[in-house]
């Protein structure tokens, strides 16, 4: 299989925070970002797999800074790595200052998605080649990751997670 680099899968979304979307206090609702997340990151996977794509887990949120009403929303996603099946996808949540136009990191969130086929079967997916230190810097942290999901879900000695082994020797 050719493998890819990240670019190839990058998803912009872009909105507007409504009224119907806001808690109490005029700030966007978590699970409705969550929600946009999770779109921008499926289309990111389908980008890198070209195939069916569903969420296996949600591995971090960082809810930074409240997005307040009327605020114009951009969200990054795209393939940090890939294993056989699945697919981490780093996402990125930007608000833009409507006077100046500088957008500011707000949010951000990991998402882990698995590639099927019209049966739900999984099947294999591209490996990545990182271009930038950002994306190189996101691969490599990508596999500690999953081998601390595993060891925390009993699927993984932790003995057996070598990349996590090597930043505490």
């Amino acid at each position: 299989m050719t493998p890819k680099h990240p670019s190839e899968s990058l998803t912009v979304l872009t909105d507007l925070v409504l009224p119907s979307e806001t808690n109490h206090i005029n700030n966007l609702f978590g699970g409705e970002l969550l929600a946009r997340m999770d779109r921008a990151a499926s289309i990111a996977g389908q980008r890198h797999s070209r195939c069916i794509t569903v969420t296996a887990s949600v591995n971090h949120v960082a809810f930074a800074k409240p997005i307040s009403l009327g605020s114009v929303v951009t969200i990054e996603a795209k393939v940090s790595r890939a294993f056989r099946s699945s697919m981490e996808v780093y996402i990125d949540v930007w608000v833009e200052d409507r006077i100046s136009g500088i957008k500011t990191k707000a949010n951000e969130a990991i998402y882990t998605f698995v590639a099927v086929d019209e049966n739900g079967k999984p099947v294999e997916v591209a490996p990545i080649i990182p271009e930038t230190e950002l994306e190189k810097k996101r691969y490599d942290a990508a596999l500690r990751r999953k081998q601390l999901s595993l060891v925390l879900a009993g699927k993984m000695k932790p003995e057996e997670a070598t990349e996590l082994k090597a930043l505490f020797v």
